[in-house]
Parts: structure tokens; C-alpha cells; sequence
């Protein structure tokens, strides 16, 4: 699977994506329907940290199920080139036609914990996703609209007003902030 070639390329910044990886790739070995969601306990999924051109702002969703400003992202339901999933939902959640790569390497890795939940009328259980991150670059006075199934916002924020914007502590303090420092170390 070439997405794990990707993952095994890729220098991880800190001890959680060292730690991340390590999983990551321990699963994609180990599980054959890693890349579908009926795989209930973890599954594969691919967010965009979608910037900018001049990489002050990045575009974010108020996502209905966390409650939160969030990135865009979502399941790999089988297929094996998580970039096309990653621009597939930057361009649902946001709206946004014009967005591209700005490398087509994994730009960050996360396990990260979702909690159980309604979607269209079922419950879903808490499990796990292994996530992989593209960094993608839009056009911000591209037309933005939301998806009301999925999100209730959609707006660029300034990287140095996250903390006015994101209210999962975890995911700002962790991976926000984290896919920011990549920004200014690249």
C-alpha cells in the first residue's frame, strides 16, 4: 500500500508522532479493512490543514459533532490515496474548488480518540482513528459555504487566534498548535 511507504518517509516532529507512527503503520500491517469505517474499533482517516497563500490564516469548519472549529477531514472508506480524501473534504466541508497540495508528502500524523456519538439517526462507538495530514493551500476570497449535515461554520482564522476559536483543549494544545510550528519549521 503505497500509503504506507508515505508514513515510513515521513520524519515525525515529536515523541507523539513518533509514538503515532509507530501505530500507524503496526496497524495498516496488521488490519485488512483498515481503510473502512465498518472496521468500528479504528480506521484510517486524512485531514487537510488547509492554508493561505501568505500562511497567516487557516480555513476551519464548525464541526456540528465536536462543537468546535475544526480542520477538514475525513474517512478513507477504502481508498488508498489519502490525499485525494483529504482535498475530496476540503472541498464538501468548505466549498472551496481551488484548493491544491502545497507538497503531496504526509505532513503530520495522529491517533486520534473520537467519541461515541449520533450520525444520521445511528449511534456510533467510541474508537479510533489513524489519521494522516495534507498541507493544502486555497485562494481566502474563494466563496465559502458550509455543509449543514456535517458543519455550521466555515471561515479562515488567523493561526494566532486559534485559542479564540477551537474548544477541544486537546486538539489545540496538541495538534493545532503543533500543525503551526510545522508551518514556520518548513
Amino acid at each position: 500500500m503505497e500509503i504506507i511507504e508515505q508514513i515510513k518517509k515521513y520524519i515525525p516532529s515529536n515523541e507523539q508522532e513518533e509514538k503515532d507512527k509507530r501505530i500507524i503503520l503496526e496497524y495498516l500491517n496488521r488490519t485488512e479493512d483498515s481503510l473502512l469505517r465498518t472496521n468500528e474499533i479504528c480506521h484510517v482517516t486524512a485531514s487537510g490543514w488547509i492554508v493561505n497563500k501568505d500562511r497567516s490564516k487557516v480555513l476551519m469548519v464548525y464541526h456540528n459533532i465536536y462543537h468546535s472549529w475544526s480542520w477538514t477531514g475525513g474517512h478513507a472508506d477504502g481508498e488508498k490515496d489519502l490525499l485525494a480524501v483529504a482535498l475530496r473534504e476540503a472541498r464538501e466541508e468548505t466549498g472551496i474548488m481551488n484548493v491544491k497540495p502545497v507538497m503531496n508528502d504526509v505532513f503530520s500524523l495522529e491517533t486520534l480518540v473520537v467519541e461515541g456519538h449520533e450520525k444520521k439517526g445511528a449511534y456510533v462507538p467510541c474508537h479510533l482513528h489513524m489519521n494522516v495530514t495534507y498541507l493544502l493551500e486555497a485562494d481566502e476570497t474563494e466563496e465559502l459555504r458550509i455543509k449543514p449535515d456535517e458543519n455550521s461554520g466555515v471561515g479562515w482564522i488567523p493561526m494566532e487566534e486559534l485559542d479564540n476559536y477551537v474548544t477541544e483543549p486537546w486538539m489545540l494544545e496538541r495538534i493545532y498548535k503543533k500543525l503551526v510550528l510545522h508551518l514556520s519549521d518548513g
